[in-house]
């Protein structure tokens, strides 16, 4: 689905594929040391072949994910989201957003998370979980404003952020 962002910036959010490894990888290598380690809960400057596989050979049941790719230049990433099902609880699963640092606050990982949000739903899942470090406002603000006033359970400097989807 093609977006356009509160800047005008048009993406295009579509599932991830194999075929995405580049340019995830060059993504994650584009972010500020903030952004990563908001995103990663620890400084990350790139992804090992291993994690570029896991990330983009996903089966959409268990694990779902998709990019945002910045409509003239599809070679780009402008963010990604993924759930992926919690193997004990099959009606919950982590969920995490990643917005390039050009783009956060244009209303991208709302969109993401909408999308990432109707999926879940519609695969069975009930409850969506995010860890995240207690200093990220961005994130807290992203779940309030897409699935309202989350439950937050502290552990030390992160927060587990839950929010429960509708039926």
């Amino acid at each position: 689905m093609e977006v356009t962002l509160n800047n005008g910036t048009d993406v295009v959010i579509r599932p991830i594929r194999p075929s995405d490894k580049a340019i995830l990888a060059e993504g994650v290598a584009r972010l500020s040391p903030r952004t990563a380690r908001m995103r990663f809960l620890a400084p990350k400057t790139r992804l090992t072949l291993a994690e570029q596989r896991y990330l983009t050979e996903i089966d959409y049941v268990d694990h779902y994910a998709l990019v945002a790719v910045w409509a003239d230049d599809p070679g780009r990433m402008a963010g990604v989201g993924r759930w992926v099902r919690d193997a004990e609880q099959p009606d919950a699963a982590e969920i995490a957003i990643l917005v390039a640092d050009e783009l956060q606050g244009q209303g991208l990982g709302s969109a993401l998370g909408g999308a990432l949000s109707d999926a879940a739903a519609a695969r069975g899942i009930a409850r969506l979980t995010g860890l995240t470090l207690a200093e990220n406002e961005a994130a807290h603000r992203l779940f309030a404003r897409v699935w309202g006033r989350p439950q937050m359970r502290v552990d030390g400097a992160n927060h587990e952020l839950v929010a429960e989807l509708a039926a």
